[in-house]
């Protein structure tokens, strides 16, 4: 898996997430992304994720 990813950031527009953590659980392999412009952040476990919309570029 990448180190990083496209999605629009819900905070400031920017695309670019770097992945700053991963580890796997009993759910899935938790992966925690940051935004390179602003530092928001959300979680994702396989395709469960914690972010406000807009969308995935992906």
């Amino acid at each position: 898996m990448s180190l990083e990813r496209e999605y629009e950031c819900p905070e400031c527009g920017e695309i670019q997430f770097w992945k700053t953590a991963s580890t796997e659980v009993h759910l899935g392999t938790k992966i925690k992304w940051a935004c390179d412009g602003c530092g928001y952040e959300f979680i994702e476990i396989d395709d469960v994720n914690t972010a406000d919309e807009p969308s995935a570029l992906n």
